[in-house]
C-alpha cells in the first residue's frame, strides 16, 4: 500500500473497544515523515481484523462492505496524492488529508505576492467605497514590504504559511532604523500591513493570524496650537502681499471653525446652511471619518465668508496644502511665532484655546471636530484640560492669597 513517498495504513485502536467487544478501523496516511491519522467509521471485533493483510476476514458478516470501503479510501487517497504531483506544488500531508475530506487545498501563498493582489482588488473600490488617498497609502506600504524582505532576506518574497511575529518586530524595526519613520507613522504602517492578513485567513491561506499578540508602541503627540495671545496677534496683523492676506483669512477661518484643509478647501456655498436656531451653520461630512459635521458659523468666521465669494460656488480661492503651509511660515515668521505651525494648527487652535479654553464641554469639542469617539478626543486634548485647570489655580491663589 506504498505509493513512492505516500504510505497508507490501516490499524486498529484495540484499547478502545465498546460495549459489544468492537475497536475502530482508523486510516493512518504518511507522507515524508510526517503522519496523518482519522477513523474510516468501520468497528469491528479485534479477531476479525487482519492486519497484515489490511483486510477484514472473510468469515466476518460485513467483510465484503468494510472491504470495499477500505479500498475506495485508499484508491480515492493515492489519486488525490497523483493528482497533487501532476499540480507541480508544493504540498503536505494536510493538503492531501483536506482534499480527501473534502476542503480546497491552498497553494502556498507569499506576502508579497499576496498583498499585490489585495492592492489589485481595492484598487477598484475607489470612488465606490475607498479614497484615492486611501489606495496610495497602502500601495506605499507595499514598496516598503517589498524592500524589507530584500534586506532582510534576501528575496524578492516570503511565504505566509511562514509569518511569525518576529516578522513584524524585524519590520518595525527596519522602519525605524532604515526608514527613519517615527512611531506614529510606524503604527499606522503596520496597521495597513495587517489588513490583508485578516482577508488571508478567511480564504484559508492562513489558520490564524500569525501578528495576533502584536502591540503597538501607543505614542502621544503633544498638541501644538496657538495661545489667545498669538491668536490675536494673528488676526490683527496687517499683511501687505495678497497672498499672505488670503492665508491670514482662511487660516482664521478655521481656527473659528476647526475644518481640516480639504473641508476648507472644498467649502461650497450650499454646505452653509440656516440652523433651527436661525444662524448659520456649516454641514459637510469629514473626509477622513465621513461622519457629518454641524458647525455653528462663529461672528469672525462668518465675517472671513463674507469677505470671499469668488465663484458661484466655491466660498475660497484655491490653494494646494504645500503653498499654504509654506506662506503660513512667513506669517509666523513676522509674528516671531516660533512654534512650527501648519493649517492643522487651527484644527487644534480651535478645539484648544477657542473651544476647551472658554469652557466648551469634552464631549461638544468631540463633537465638532468630527471625531469618530469620545476617547480620541480625550486622548489628544486630556493636556489641555490639564494646563486650563492649572491656570485657573494660579488664580486663585492669588485670590486667596
Amino acid at each position: 500500500m506504498t505509493t513512492k513517498n505516500l504510505k497508507i495504513l490501516f490499524v486498529q485502536a484495540k484499547n478502545r473497544t465498546n460495549k459489544r467487544n468492537q475497536s475502530p478501523l482508523y486510516c493512518r496516511i504518511t507522507l515524508d515523515g510526517n503522519r496523518k491519522q482519522f477513523s474510516t467509521g468501520i468497528n469491528i471485533e479485534p479477531e476479525f481484523w487482519d492486519s497484515k493483510n489490511q483486510i477484514v476476514s472473510k468469515n466476518h458478516k460485513s467483510a465484503v462492505l468494510h472491504n470495499s470501503l477500505l479500498e475506495n479510501t485508499q484508491s480515492k487517497i493515492n489519486n488525490i496524492f497523483g493528482i497533487l504531483k501532476l499540480q507541480n506544488n508544493p504540498f503536505t500531508i494536510d493538503d492531501v488529508y483536506n482534499k480527501y475530506i473534502g476542503v480546497d487545498v491552498k497553494k502556498d501563498e507569499h506576502f508579497n505576492s499576496y498583498y499585490n493582489k489585495f492592492l489589485f482588488k481595492i484598487q477598484k473600490l475607489i470612488g465606490l467605497e475607498i479614497k484615492q488617498t486611501t489606495y496610495n497609502k497602502f500601495l506605499y506600504v507595499s514598496k516598503h514590504l517589498e524592500a524589507f524582505i530584500k534586506w532582510k532576506f534576501k528575496k524578492s518574497d516570503y511565504p505566509l504559511k511562514d509569518l511569525k511575529l518576529e516578522f513584524l518586530h524585524d519590520f518595525e524595526y527596519y522602519l525605524k532604523t532604515v526608514k527613519f519613520q517615527k512611531q506614529i507613522t510606524i503604527n499606522k504602517t503596520i496597521q495597513r500591513l495587517r489588513t490583508p492578513i485578516k482577508q488571508a485567513i478567511s480564504e484559508g491561506y492562513l489558520e490564524r493570524d500569525p501578528f495576533l499578540l502584536y502591540k503597538s508602541k501607543k505614542v502621544i503627540k503633544e498638541v501644538v496650537f496657538l495661545s489667545t495671545k498669538e491668536l490675536k496677534s494673528f488676526e490683527t496683523i496687517e499683511l501687505k502681499p495678497k497672498r499672505l492676506q488670503r492665508v491670514q483669512d482662511l487660516f482664521i477661518f478655521c481656527c473659528y471653525t476647526g475644518l481640516a484643509f480639504n473641508e476648507m478647501a472644498n467649502l461650497e456655498k450650499k454646505h452653509i446652511q440656516i440652523g433651527f436656531d436661525g444662524n448659520n451653520w456649516i454641514q459637510v461630512k469629514r473626509e477622513k471619518t465621513q461622519r457629518q459635521l454641524f458647525i455653528p458659523i462663529l461672528p469672525k468666521a462668518q465675517s472671513i465668508i463674507d469677505k470671499y465669494s469668488i465663484t458661484p460656488n466655491r466660498v475660497f480661492p484655491a490653494i494646494t496644502n504645500q503653498k499654504f503651509n509654506s506662506y503660513l511660515k512667513e506669517i509666523t515668521e513676522i509674528l516671531e511665532i516660533e512654534k512650527r505651525v501648519t493649517h492643522h494648527t487651527a484644527r487644534k487652535t480651535f478645539a484648544s484655546t477657542v473651544l476647551l479654553y472658554n469652557d466648551v464641554p469634552m464631549e461638544i469639542v468631540s463633537e465638532l471636530l468630527g471625531h469618530s469617539n469620545l476617547i480620541i478626543t480625550q486622548e489628544h486634548y486630556g493636556k489641555v484640560v490639564q494646563r486650563k485647570v492649572s491656570d485657573e489655580m494660579k488664580k486663585l491663589k492669588i485670590k486667596i492669597g
